[in-house]
């Protein structure tokens, strides 16, 4: 089952709602973007196998997580801000 992990990130922390294909909320959660955050978003989103990350503003806010996830080997979509809404 493929999951999208959405992430809406601010500069300390990040909120993220995993939804499976049918658009059922499968997990929520509000973490800090320090390390010891950043390794709790990490792994919630890694309890699913097949995910991909949609984090708001790549180029903006979101830079610094979505950078992180992808030197850790996650698949980062960016989602610009105006499709968030």
């Amino acid at each position: 089952m493929t999951v999208i992990i959405g992430m809406d990130p601010h500069k300390r922390s990040a909120t993220i709602e995993v939804v499976d294909e049918r658009a059922r909320v499968l997990a929520v959660g509000r973490y800090g973007t320090e390390k010891t955050g950043y390794a709790q978003i990490v792994a919630a989103g890694r309890k699913y196998a097949d995910r991909v990350w949609a984090v708001e503003g790549c180029n903006g806010i979101g830079k610094h997580i979505a950078h992180r996830l992808l030197h850790d080997g996650e698949t980062v979509l960016d989602v610009p801000a105006k499709l968030s809404a």
